[in-house]
This record gives structure tokens, sequence and C-alpha cells, in this order.
């Protein structure tokens, strides 16, 4: 059985406050984890990021919602190690594939499983910057908790729902999740890859 972990993050600023195109400067507030080798939900703060990079080093893939282009560059300067050594399996890239647009978290969760997010990233900012950490560490779990949900139904069922913004109804998406051969390639640009 594959070794994975579930991996969320939330930011101490908004994109809106930092330059274009400089993902990183976001800076981490938290990282939310799902760990299938001991079915562990953790949580660690900006501090505490060496220990989850031991951990990270240890898995066979990370599973996140928009991993690839936000949560692994926002991580990139706390490890040691380069993003593009960690195989990913996006599930938002996975859905854009098939669809052709990108879908948010809320909607596949709300389509799915009749719930969606608790919050926006915007209250997660606000969390941290007045210093509710645990409250702050829930939200970023209850995320990881949804893309390990839905990559566990997708896994199962075949397919995931959304909901579209565009005509409001409900469309069926196949995946294959949990059938793709994991390989780090090299990277030709600044974000990880994988094969699928």
């Amino acid at each position: 059985m594959n070794h994975y972990i579930v991996l969320d993050l939330e930011t101490q600023k908004a994109f809106s406050e930092v330059r274009k195109g400089k993902t990183h400067e976001l800076k981490v507030s938290v990282v939310g984890i799902y760990d299938s080798a001991d079915n562990e939900y953790v949580c660690y703060e900006e501090s505490e990021i060496p220990k989850l990079e031991q951990r990270l080093k240890n898995v066979d893939y990370l599973i996140g919602f928009n991993i690839r282009h936000f949560d692994m560059p926002v991580l990139q300067p706390y490890l040691l190690s380069s993003i593009t050594a960690f195989p990913l399996l996006d599930l938002m890239e996975e859905v854009e594939k098939v669809r052709g647009h990108r879908v948010s978290l809320h909607s596949i969760a709300q389509a799915t499983f009749g719930r969606g997010k608790i919050g926006h990233s915007e209250d997660a900012i606000q969390l941290f910057r007045q210093g509710r950490m645990e409250e702050l560490k829930r939200y970023c779990l209850e995320d990881v908790r949804l893309t390990k949900e839905i990559y566990d139904f997708g896994k199962q069922e075949g397919k995931i729902l959304f909901q579209s913004h565009k005509d409001w109804k409900v469309h069926e998406v196949p995946v294959e999740w949990g059938k793709q051969t994991f390989q780090v390639q090299q990277p030709n640009n600044a974000f990880p890859t994988s094969l699928f």
C-alpha cells in the first residue's frame, strides 16, 4: 500500500499584499496534513516546518488541491529539499484535465458530500493576525479532511461531482486516482511534475 500525505496550508498574507508571481512571499501560517501511515491529522506552525519536512521525505506521494502551483511554492523557502523532489497528485489539475477549466474545493465537496468549506482563505489570514492559532489549525485541517474525502471518494467510485457556477448544475467528472504511477521528473519550470 502506498504511503501518502494529504497537505494543505494557510498563509500569513493575501495575494494583494505580495508582488505578482511571487507566491512564496505569502509565507506559511500553518500546514495541515493527513498521514496515511498512521491515519493521523497533524497541523504544523511556521516554526515547526523542519519536523514536517522530515515526514514528507518518507512518502510515496503528496496529495493536495492546487498543491502544485500554490502550496508547494509557498512552502519551498522553508524546505531544504527542492519541491521538485516530491511526486504530487493535484486533484484540481486532474479535474481541470477532464473539464478544461478549474473548479473549487468547495464546489466539489458541496456537490459530492452536500457540505462545503467552513470558511475562506481571507478568514484564515485574519485568524493568524489575531493570534487565534487553534481556530486556524481547525480550519486548515478541515480543508485537509475534505481533500482526503474527495480523494477517497474518487478512488472508490471512479468519479467525483461538482456544481458549476456557469449553469448551476451538478456535473460528474471521471477520475482514475489510485491507478497512477508516480515518478519524479526533471522540472521544465519552477514547479514539480509527476506522471499519471
